[in-house]
């Protein structure tokens, strides 16, 4: 069976798409398909490569039961051709990929992460916003879950899972 591999990204990679990642990849293990979905997430910046994941982000993700230990990375324009879902936290980080692609048609299927929970009529809301800035933890999280409930059946929904 093929691989459907996601990334996440947002600005430093160590509050948004780290919790996406976190969350996803556990609903991915509890419908029993992380051998068939990989996942994972990367910022636009480079100041915080190599860190953990912002301590708000650690918390909140503990406290729904959810293990996450993965290092921040930088987005590169070779993640476009890897993965085959580019999904973005906000429009800024859109922007910042679209970028990268330099208009060449690309492997990836680049999106806002939130749009497929607004098609799901999950949330209304369409950027994530940042918590590093704004606190907001919990928040984020409650977006983060609808998204990446939203996502998984869209993706099983193409990949006939």
């Amino acid at each position: 069976m093929t691989k459907i591999s996601v990334l996440f990204v947002c600005l430093g990679n160590i509050c948004r798409s780290p919790m996406a990642d976190g969350v996803f990849r556990h609903m991915v293990k509890e419908a029993d398909l992380d051998d068939t979905i990989t996942v994972e997430s990367a910022g636009t910046g480079s100041w915080h490569v190599g860190e953990k994941a912002h301590p708000g982000t650690r918390k909140v993700l503990a406290a729904h039961h959810i293990e996450y230990d993965e290092r921040a990375r930088q987005f590169t324009a070779k993640d476009l051709d890897t993965f085959d879902y580019v999904l973005a936290m906000d429009s800024s980080n859109l922007s910042n990929i679209q970028r990268l692609s330099l208009g060449d048609a690309t492997h990836a299927e680049i999106r806002k992460f939130l749009s497929y929970a607004n098609d799901a009529d999950l949330t209304d809301v369409e950027d994530v916003p940042d918590p590093y800035y704004t606190g907001g933890f919990d928040y984020v999280y409650d977006l983060v879950e609808k998204g990446s409930r939203a996502l998984l059946e869209y993706i099983r929904k193409q990949h006939d899972l």
